[in-house]
């Protein structure tokens, strides 16, 4: 259980740092992502992309 939150936790930490880059390809934009804006900045929370992400990674690792 302590791996999967781990690997979650860390996953939306990278993808909360590539998000710019990242909206050019839609990601971010999924139901169930959230955006904060407070005090003039923006707090993404890409929970859906995250989970959906991770499928695909899984997928990928499963294969090889």
């Amino acid at each position: 259980m302590i791996r999967w939150v781990l690997t979650t936790f860390i996953a939306l930490s990278i993808l909360s740092a590539c998000l710019p880059w990242m909206k050019k390809l839609g990601v971010g934009k999924l139901p169930g992502d959230f955006t904060l804006r407070m005090f003039g900045r923006e707090y993404p929370f890409p929970f859906m992309s995250t989970i959906l992400l991770s499928i695909v990674l899984s997928l990928i690792a499963r294969a090889l």
